[in-house]
């Protein structure tokens, strides 16, 4: 028979069993009927597609079988909770990837690796919070007993040989270790969890105070930091008050720092418009911020607690209203010299412990201190008469002393002298108003002498053609002890009679020295 016949008769009846099963024969299929709607049926899809999933995949069954994927136990209207479900599917095959990464590494090594810290966690993942605990809930605290004891009125527990005191050490010593929960956050006591430690009293007393002291000394600090004025800076209070004067008008603008010292910063301002009209402000302002550290100012008491203009004010005040005392007395001693026509800063306004004056100097630039000028022999002898004639003027007209008079505290503009710094100046009649004007002639002499003037008069000379008094005595010694013994006669006489009143005064007025 010929078999390309046989492979072009298909259509043939029925023939032998080997026509069946030749390769070159076409295969007997059997199809399946169904309707139009069983294949557009989405239920019949979703079978097929499982089918296939199930064939390729089958350890991912028990995960697709899950409400996660159905969707049957969970709603998915929200787009909040999709997003929630969709991230927790990405990290746990995140963490799966991480654990075969973590095997891979690791092997058969003793020494092994961990990347539990890159887990992704979440609160809402029911898996991961099945088996936590609270730390705090199961923490046991050695210091407290696991029942609360009691000690009976007696004072003692037990009979014999076994009885324990309230005093006993080893209950002191917990108890005391126990107590150090009492201290201050700042405090770092350690920790002490399954220790069982015990302190002795004399131990507990030495940290209590320690912990004491450091927590006034954080305070002082703090206080110190937010309350103080440092170098080239303000507080917030006092930048304060400068922000308010300038929203007023009263200052234009204020340009920076132009002098610090012990005791104040000074700035530059440009003056604004006065609110009142027979109050003029000039072009050019110095400000002087007093600094409200105290720590300058503890030896420096006695220059304002002995002044019978603010001694009853003293003692009811406290130290940081003092500073604002202390503006206050400049600002008095600066009217009565101008009073007195003593060059001298002029006083615009003061605002506690800011005090507001004239600029010397011009565009910004202060004037130079008598310290920092070189002036001609002529110059310089023109300036020490103009000195002597403001000590005298200072002395007679304003009642003052300045007290700390020297080359650092005298300016050098326009040809002439001008007195700064008069915060500290005195009444005669203070109890150390002589010694401090001998001082200043001190100072005056010596710094004349040295600069050549040859009619400069030595510091005894000079007190006595200031003060007008008549002291004779051979050496500096002796002239500080009788003027020492002056003011103890002025101190007794004022409180005996209760009067400001010298009772060294001479016979007439000093001469006015003059060029």
């Amino acid at each position: 028979m010929d078999p390309v016949g046989i492979a072009a008769a298909p259509d043939a009846g029925p023939g032998p069993a080997w026509q069946s099963k030749c390769p070159w024969g076409a295969p007997n299929t059997t199809s399946i009927s169904c309707s139009l709607a069983d294949v557009m049926s989405e239920q019949l899809a979703k079978e097929l597609q499982l089918e296939e999933e199930n064939a390729a995949f089958p350890e991912v069954v028990a995960v697709a079988e899950g409400p996660f994927i159905t969707g049957e136990n969970i709603d998915t209207s929200s787009d909040l909770m999709l997003a929630q479900m969709l991230q927790m599917e990405f990290d746990r095959e995140y963490d799966a990837q991480l654990r075969r990464e973590e095997k891979k590494i690791n092997g058969d090594s003793k020494v092994s690796i961990s990347f539990e810290n890159y887990r992704k966690v979440h609160p809402y993942d029911s898996d991961s919070s099945e088996d936590e605990v609270d730390w705090q809930d199961t923490r046991h605290d050695p210091y407290r007993a696991d029942k609360p004891t009691t000690t009976p009125r007696k004072g003692f527990i037990g009979k014999g040989k076994d009885i324990t005191t309230k005093h006993d050490e080893v209950v002191c010593g917990r108890k005391n270790t126990a107590r150090m929960e009492n201290f201050a956050p700042e405090f770092q006591v350690g920790d002490g969890i399954g220790m069982d430690l015990k302190l002795s009293n004399q131990v507990f007393n030495a940290l209590k105070q320690h912990a004491y002291s450091e927590e006034r000394r954080s305070a002082r600090l703090h206080e110190k930091k937010e309350h103080s004025t440092a170098e080239k800076a303000v507080d917030p209070k006092t930048r304060l008050l400068l922000y308010k004067m300038v929203n007023a008008g009263m200052l234009e603008t204020i340009t920076g720092c132009i002098s610090t010292g012990k005791e104040s910063v000074v700035f530059h301002a440009y003056g604004g418009k006065s609110a009142t009209e027979d109050k003029v402000i000039p072009p050019e302002c110095a400000i002087k911020v007093f600094k409200t550290t105290l720590n300058e100012f503890k030896n420096r008491d006695k220059y304002i607690k002995d002044d019978y203009r603010f001694k009853d004010r003293f003692s009811k005040l406290n130290p940081r209203k003092i500073i604002r005392m202390w503006a206050e007395k400049e600002m008095h001693n600066l009217t009565r010299m101008q009073n007195a026509g003593i060059p001298c800063p002029q006083v615009v306004i003061l605002k506690k412990h800011v005090l507001v004056m004239s600029f010397i100097g011009q565009d910004q630039v202060p004037a130079p201190k008598l310290k920092d000028v070189t002036l001609s022999s002529e110059d310089m002898k023109k300036a020490y008469y103009q000195i002597l004639n403001m000590m005298q003027q200072l002395y007679k007209e304003c009642n003052l002393v300045h007290a700390d008079l020297s080359e650092y505290n005298m300016l050098w503009h326009d040809g002439k002298v001008w007195l700064i710094d008069v915060s500290q100046s005195v009444e005669p009649t203070h109890p150390h108003g002589l010694e401090f004007l001998f001082r200043d002639c001190k100072n005056v002499s010596q710094f004349f002498q040295k600069g050549g003037v040859s009619e400069a008069l030595n510091e005894r000379e000079l007190f006595n053609a200031v003060s007008g008094l008549n002291i004779t005595a051979d050496n500096e010694v002796d002239f500080q002890a009788e003027i020492e013994a002056l003011e103890k006669m002025n101190e007794d006489h004022v409180q005996n009679h209760g009067k400001k009143l010298s009772v060294f005064s001479s016979e007439g007025d000093p001469p006015i020295y003059d060029e």
